[in-house]
């Protein structure tokens, strides 16, 4: 497995992380798949999701991969009056990543970040290494520290 920029950042900032590879398939990207390949509980495993604010412009969430955003918690958190997640054509040209690989480390700029409270409950959780097929798993505190998240509930109940 080659490194990618994710891991070479953790790396640079002292961060323990372990990585793993999985086959994907072009047309299931859903991280449910991710988790499964991985052998880890989908609960553990996050999605990172771009959004738009009407105040605030763009913002990142990180899910557990079997769940969904919840819009309206999404905007509250963020301090908008709403979200929407930006078009899947803006992915690259905002984050620097494509879909299936977007990871909430390293994206071109630093956007607001929140990550579904439910983070804590695990020792450690999995998000993309920046590329397609490829994960690290990492403390969730060390993760919020690093990309100065805020642990939040964002996710339809």
């Amino acid at each position: 497995m080659n490194k990618t920029n994710v891991m070479r950042l953790l790396e640079r900032a002292g961060i323990e992380y372990t990585a793993a590879s999985y086959e994907y398939d072009e047309n299931d990207l859903s991280g449910v798949h991710a988790a499964e390949a991985l052998g880890i509980p989908p609960e553990e495993c996050f999605k990172t999701l771009v959004a738009r604010g009407d105040k605030n412009g763009i913002n990142v969430f990180c899910i557990p991969v079997a769940e969904e955003l919840d819009l309206k918690k999404a905007a509250v958190v963020s301090k908008n009056k709403k979200v929407e997640m930006i078009h899947v054509k803006e992915l690259l040209g905002i984050t620097g990543y494509i879909r299936g690989g977007c990871s909430p480390i390293g994206m071109k700029k630093k956007f607001p970040t929140f990550i579904d409270e439910t983070a804590v409950l695990f020792e450690k959780i999995a998000v993309s290494a920046g590329m397609r097929g490829c994960q690290v798993r990492l403390n969730p505190e060390k993760l919020r520290e690093y990309v100065d998240a805020v642990f939040a509930d964002i996710t339809v109940e």
